[in-house]
């Protein structure tokens, strides 16, 4: 059973809109934080800017070589789409499956938790130290609550159509962008000093580890080195993820061969130059050792207190919230619509493959809520988000091969877009990426080796399916 979504869906996305999903869906709140782990596991200004400048570009390269399979496959479902069309349906399931247990959830999780630690600056009973209820070892905090109400909330406006959370999507995300370059232009204005930058990037290439007991750096090499560039690189990649979300809500694009290409084009662009500059702002600002010591690696705090003063903490923090809220927005619109095209496959439950009279795949946006809600719970999205990491890479790297493997199945098939520097561009994707998930999987097993285990339990969950056809 196939979905006939262009006689459902309304294709009421331009090019803008699609751009700002992309660009909303990607900047959260990692760009605020993350640096600072970054910094203590390669230690110095040079190889923390290498590592964001490489991960930009293994971005920009993933996204357009994505161009050719959304112009060649215009449909909701996106990647999933992709992968079906490639690899046929056990792979197309194995990304599905582990999208709705653990990447879009608990992304979706992660980010409504990061809303609520910075709402409880302004207002301290959101924080997470508030317990509302115990149960034995279960905590219910108020921060989970809020981040809960958000999630409900976001489900609930795009259940009622896509023109209402695209408006929301472009407006948020208008802000956002205005917002970091903002504190990127004030920082580098008014608080940029030369002896804080000369004094950074005095070591500016050495490899070191920072030993957070002793305030001491430690110089490494070989696979200290390849574990400390691993680890650092979890938190870039994490904070340029998600952009491929605009592919999922193709079957909503205006004139998707073109758009959707386009869009994640200028997205992952926009995206990774604010991103470099923003992190050359803090090291114009921050000393060193202040950016790996940053209290709850909230370096953009520490960075918006020089630039801002006191009022610095309350600047960020009203930041992230607008970020983290339009970039909920972007995962929850963007989520529903792989477990619809999933439905009508006979791969999900049958009410997801159903629209509501607005157009939108409700039943589905609401599964989606009740599991992000639950992962909210758990308390465990810090390790959610290291299982997530490394099944994101595999499928980006299977589906970037399946450009290699299409071309050899489907040979005639129309190519409105063709990958940028194919064949070169995307190998040298599919190499980095390879690279960067042994690097994981050898030096950090315990939690990757986990998002591998759920990536692969969906194996016999698909075999079962299969026979029984979820109903």
């Amino acid at each position: 059973m196939e979905n006939h979504e262009n006689e459902n869906f309304k294709r009421e996305l331009g090019l803008l809109d699609g751009t700002m999903l992309v660009v909303g869906s990607m900047i959260g709140s990692g760009i605020f934080i993350v640096s600072s782990d970054m910094v203590r596991n390669v230690g110095s200004a040079g190889m923390l800017i290498l590592m964001w400048v490489l991960t930009g570009v293994m971005t920009v390269i993933a996204a357009v070589s994505y161009g050719e399979l959304s112009a060649m496959f215009p449909k909701a479902g996106g990647q999933y789409v992709y992968l079906k069309e490639a690899y046929g349906k056990l792979i197309a399931f194995l990304y599905g499956w582990s999208f709705f247990a653990v990447i879009q959830t608990g992304t979706i999780a992660a980010v409504g938790v990061a809303f609520s630690k910075f709402a409880a600056y302004l207002y301290e009973p959101f924080s997470d130290e508030n317990i509302l209820y115990e149960l034995g070892s279960f905590k219910l905090n108020a921060a989970q609550i809020v981040s809960i109400v958000t999630i409900v909330l976001l489900s609930y406006l795009n259940s009622r159509g896509v023109k209402n959370s695209k408006i929301l999507q472009t407006v948020l995300t208008i802000i956002k962008i205005a917002s970091l370059l903002g504190l990127i232009v004030f920082g580098l204005l008014f608080a940029a000093k030369s002896e804080i930058w000369d004094a950074n990037w005095q070591d500016g290439w050495a490899a070191r580890n920072f030993v957070k007991d002793t305030g001491d750096w430690i110089s490494i090499g070989g696979t200290t080195l390849l574990a400390g560039i691993s680890a650092a690189m979890v938190g870039s990649v994490f904070s340029s993820d998600a952009w491929n979300g605009v592919t999922f809500i193709a079957g909503e694009i205006k004139n998707p061969k073109r758009n959707v290409g386009l869009s994640l084009f200028l997205g992952t662009l926009i995206v990774s130059v604010l991103y470099v500059l923003a992190n050359l702002m803090y090291l114009a600002v921050v000393p060193l050792n202040e950016i790996a010591t940053a209290k709850a690696d909230r370096v953009a705090v520490v960075a918006s207190q020089y630039i801002f003063g006191g009022m610095g903490t309350y600047i960020i923090a009203v930041m992230i919230m607008v970020s983290t809220f339009a970039c909920n927005n972007g995962l929850i619109m963007a989520g529903a619509r792989v477990y619809y095209t999933m439905a009508g496959d006979g791969l999900f439950f049958k009410k997801a493959g159903h629209l509501n009279q607005a157009g939108v795949p409700a039943w589905a946006l609401w599964a989606q809520c009740i599991w992000a809600s639950a992962l909210c719970l758990t308390g465990k999205y810090g390790d959610l988000l290291d299982f997530v990491v490394i099944i994101v890479l595999i499928f980006y790297i299977l589906t970037i091969y399946g450009i290699f493997k299409l071309r050899q199945t489907m040979p005639d098939a129309e190519r409105p877009y063709k990958a940028f520097g194919y064949p070169v561009l995307p190998a040298v994707y599919i190499l980095l990426a390879t690279a960067l998930s042994v690097g994981l999987l050898v030096f950090k097993p315990d939690t990757c080796g986990w998002g591998v285990a759920i990536m692969l339990a969906g194996i016999p969950v698909y075999y079962l399916t299969k026979s029984r056809q979820i109903s």
